[in-house]
């Protein structure tokens, strides 16, 4: 018999920590299914119609991505070390 949280991680569900603007999230939910999102702790299939707009946010934001790599390296230089200040990492 499966534990509560063995039955999770096999169904795509882990919770990890995280850093965002400089903040330390901690235990957020996030998804290793593809096609599917995690809405109020419970996994949700996406609509074809949503996969399709994130694909075409994906593909606009690595354009925009190509001028702006020095300062997201730089930014993440910044959030390692917050990491390990912390402690997650």
């Amino acid at each position: 018999m499966l534990s509560f949280r063995e039955f999770l991680s096999e169904a795509g569900i882990s919770r990890v920590n995280r850093v965002r603007d400089g903040q330390v999230q901690r235990r957020v939910a996030v998804t290793k299914m593809a096609g599917y999102k995690v809405v109020n702790g419970k996994l949700v299939k996406m609509s074809s119609q949503e996969k399709m707009h994130r694909k075409h946010g994906q593909v606009s934001g690595a354009r925009k991505r190509v001028s702006k790599i020095a300062t997201m390296l730089r930014k993440r230089a910044m959030s390692i070390k917050k990491r390990k200040s912390a402690g997650i990492k």
